[in-house]
């Protein structure tokens, strides 16, 4: 059987630069994935989806494991925050090791802009089966106002 293998020539010069830029998934610089060993963890980015409404904008974002409580979100104009964390609870038996280990924990967040400021008063957000939505209608743009002359 042949085994057929990728040459990178920077691999020796640059083993870490730029490798988790292109390669979202977790992994060291051979491609092993990370958390093994005591090796530090690289979280999973949060998966998001917007899409826009003639008054509203849509978010969800995956936050599979997450408790409802963990979950923030900041709004300020138009700059929309979400942030979460997620802990595990580990229980070690006596005479037990723990061989691999490749769940994330720790925090995650996300911060975007959009094109229109957001009403966060009318704003609204909804958690069900790992998933976050949020409602986040438009702030009403102040259309002319004429003066009355006294």
């Amino acid at each position: 059987m042949t085994k057929i293998s990728i040459y990178d020539p920077f691999a020796d010069v640059f083993p870490t630069l730029f490798r988790n830029l292109f390669n979202e998934g977790a992994g060291d610089a051979r491609g092993a994935p990370q958390g093994t060993g005591g090796a530090p963890q690289q979280a999973v980015p949060m998966r998001v989806d917007v899409s826009e409404a003639d008054r509203a904008y849509v978010v969800k974002a995956d936050l599979p494991g997450v408790p409802k409580e963990a979950i923030h979100v900041d709004i300020d104009g138009n700059r929309v925050t979400i942030r979460a964390e997620l802990k595990r609870e580990t229980e070690q038996k006596d005479g037990e090791r723990v061989l691999r280990s490749e769940r994330y924990q720790g925090a995650y967040a996300r911060s975007f802009a959009l094109t229109d400021e957001i009403d966060d008063e009318q704003a609204s957000a909804r958690f069900d089966n790992g998933v976050l939505e949020l409602t986040l209608p438009k702030k009403a743009v102040a259309g002319a106002k004429r003066l009355s002359i006294q």
